[in-house]
């Protein structure tokens, strides 16, 4: 996979005596910092950080975290820092709105569970100052510039490096070790996540190589066949396995631009080895397989479709992190080679 580069300036500290242990307290108190069972390199701050909108200076180490951003969570427990804020989960997530891999991470800490906010309709920044952060993660979402001046009033704002919903999983961490001065930790993360990938192309010989669209297939409409481009961080995963993005995918793909789609009428154009999508009931497979249109895409007329109705799966490998990717490998894999093999 081709990284997005992320620009990076680190302004020069004076040496610090010592680092003081983070608080453990609760989330609900403005006294309290976050939990944290890993320490900031020395000399790790003041830190700016460019993105989007500008640069972010933070002059310290954070001790009160709010995210924003979808993958920004992940990335701070896998770093050991807990935040003291949450989007809840709204699609794939569990009754309290969050994933199996963040709980089972935010038990290893030891750490309570952070507040968790409702972003469905728009970011609800007095939500977000009520928690009193010192930082704020955005640095996988599609916040605007109005959404980042306001937040930017409650503390420092980090958001995407480029494009809004175009950050690879090694952009987001990157940046997140800059933001709380855990770069070497950061780089030990990211080498155990794709020595995960690495382990996976090794234990599925039989997809490395394969063409795959990641598709966005609905029942209630199939005049046009959605689909993510290569800006999006879906087909990052499967790049990642070793598989490739279809060349109609690639062709389809403009700056900026993380979804696509085409009339169904151009079905039989869409050539991959394997196509997935999201389905809301088991029957939507054999909907799309007898459609006279959708039908006639050459992966699903060779049954080679995975229409999966498992959503947190589908999470987990479509907004991949270090803590997601090894359920992704476990749950979502699977799925893709029993479609190729034509199950």
């Amino acid at each position: 996979m081709i990284r997005r580069s992320v620009l990076i300036a680190v302004s020069t500290a004076l040496a610090l005596s010592g680092l003081a242990a983070c608080s453990t307290g609760s989330t609900d108190s403005a006294d309290s910092g976050q939990a944290s069972t890993s320490k900031a390199d020395s000399g790790a701050f003041p830190v700016t950080i460019e993105h989007a909108f500008g640069e972010t200076t933070i002059e310290k180490e954070p001790k009160r975290i709010s995210v924003v951003g979808v993958n920004d969570a992940d990335m701070l427990l896998s770093l050991g820092v807990v935040p003291v804020s949450i989007p809840k989960v709204t699609w794939g997530g569990d009754e309290d709105g969050t994933t199996p891999w963040f709980d089972e991470k935010l038990e290893e800490l030891d750490a309570d569970m952070p507040a968790i906010i409702d972003q469905t309709d728009a970011i609800p920044v007095d939500e977000v100052a009520k928690q009193t952060p010192d930082l704020i993660l955005a640095t996988y979402s599609g916040i605007t510039e109005e959404e980042y001046k306001k937040l930017s009033e409650i503390a420092p704002v980090v958001a995407y490096p480029d494009q809004p919903w175009a950050t690879a999983w090694e952009d987001s961490l990157e940046m997140v070790g800059q933001a709380t001065g855990r770069n070497k930790l950061a780089d030990e993360v990211e080498a155990d996540t794709q020595q995960a990938f690495a382990d996976a192309k090794k234990d599925n010989p039989e997809i490395q190589g394969k063409t795959f669209i990641w598709a966005a297939l609905a029942t209630a409409d199939l005049s046009q066949i959605p689909f993510y481009t290569t800006e999006d961080a879906r087909p990052d995963f499967l790049s990642d396995l070793g598989m490739k993005n279809a060349p109609v995918v690639v062709e389809n793909t403009k700056k900026g631009e993380f979804f696509a789609q085409v009339s169904a009428e151009k079905a039989s154009e869409l050539q991959s080895d394997f196509l997935f999508t999201y389905a809301v009931e088991e029957t939507d497979a054999e909907t799309y397989a007898k459609d006279k249109l959708i039908g006639q895409i050459p992966a699903i007329k060779a049954g080679h479709m995975w229409a999966s109705t498992d959503n947190v799966a589908s999470l987990a490998a479509g907004t991949p992190t270090p803590l997601s990717v090894p359920y992704a490998i476990d749950e979502f894999v699977p799925g893709i080679v029993k479609a190729l093999e034509g199950q």
